[in-house]
This record gives C-alpha cells, structure tokens and sequence, in this order.
C-alpha cells in the first residue's frame, strides 16, 4: 500500500513577517497564495478525474492530482502572468501523467464514464448501457497521445488553442491528433481495426 501525503494549500505556512521587501513581497506572497487555493478549488475534481482516466489507479491518480498542485504551488510566482491558467494546470496534470506512465510502462485508460465522480449516471436503459460500454471499449483501443487531447476537447470543451497549451503541442499537432483520434475512435466503435 502506497502512502499518500495531503498537502492543504489553505495552512501553508504565512511568510509575510520572513520576507525581505516586507510589504511588496508579503502581498505578492499573499496574492500568488490566494491564487493558488483558488485554482485548487475550482480545478482538483476535473483534474483528479482526468488523471485517472490517464492511468486507471485511483491511488495513482490522487499521487499525481496533488504533485500537479504541489507544482503548481512551487510555480505560484509565475501564476499572474500565465494567460490560460487552466490550461497551464491540465498540462502540468498531463505531463505528471505521462511521464509516470513512462516510468511504470502502464498505458492503460479506464472507461469514459465511470471516472469521473462528479458525473456519474445511471444509463436510462439497456441499450444507453450498451452504448457506454461500446464507447468505453473505442476509447481504450486509443494510443494515449490520441485519447488526451480527444478528452480535453470533447469532454472537457477545451478549444483547440487550450488543448495546444496543455499538452505542449502546436495548433495543428492538436487539430491532426484530434481528426486521427476521432477516425481511430469511429473504426474501433465499429468494430474495425484501428491500426
């Protein structure tokens, strides 16, 4: 069993009276602080589930959320000026991701919906079941540099310009990945061999 260390970003330590610049710096102290628990809160949930679609291990996946905010944490000077703070995050959440994957050679994806907590549903009949568990099996068969910008665009709703800042990539890697993800996923929907 892996031991999982909770970082609360609300009683980190209060370093105003520590500083040099004592005012100017307290604020910015405070101010990239703020910005920090503010980020934590609206962002933990959706990069908690993302990252465990990434790498189906729901102990992983809180290690990584909370590496992704402790890095975030660490960054907090460079915050105000980052245009897409979102998409700063969900990068920092991808690269923690793949790289751990690189590290565990573990490329697998768990199911569309059911890792998402704060959205789960209970399919209405029989054949939306079916149609889950068929969408589910098409997201598996995908390469994880086709599923995550697949899943940031058409799950989450980010633009293409936001999924180009997340995962590092250019505007048209990410406009090609998501036409080459979106025909792997209609051939292995179908039935086809996606290769």
């Amino acid at each position: 069993m892996r031991l999982c260390w909770v970082i609360n970003v609300t009683t980190l330590p209060d370093l105003r009276g520590h500083c040099r610049d004592s005012t100017a710096h307290a604020e910015a102290y405070s101010n990239s602080r703020d910005l920090v628990v503010t980020l934590f809160e609206q962002y933990h949930t959706a990069i908690f589930a993302y990252v465990y679609r990434l790498v189906d291990d729901r102990e992983w996946a809180h290690d990584l959320t909370q590496d992704t905010f402790l890095k975030l944490f660490r960054a907090r000077n460079r915050l105000p000026r980052v245009k897409n703070q979102r998409a700063w995050i969900y990068r920092i959440a991808t690269n923690l991701a793949f790289n751990a994957l690189k590290r565990q050679r573990r490329f697998v994806w768990l199911p569309w919906r059911s890792a998402d907590v704060a959205r789960l549903t209970a399919p209405d009949s029989i054949q939306d079941s079916d149609r889950c568990l068929a969408v589910e099996r098409a997201l598996a068969q995908l390469p994880p540099h086709y599923r995550a910008p697949l899943l940031l665009h058409s799950h989450y709703g980010f633009s293409v310009q936001e999924v180009a800042q997340a995962l590092n990539i250019s505007k048209g890697a990410v406009k090609t990945r998501l036409y080459r993800a979106r025909e792997m996923f209609r051939r292995a929907y179908n039935g086809e061999d996606i290769a």
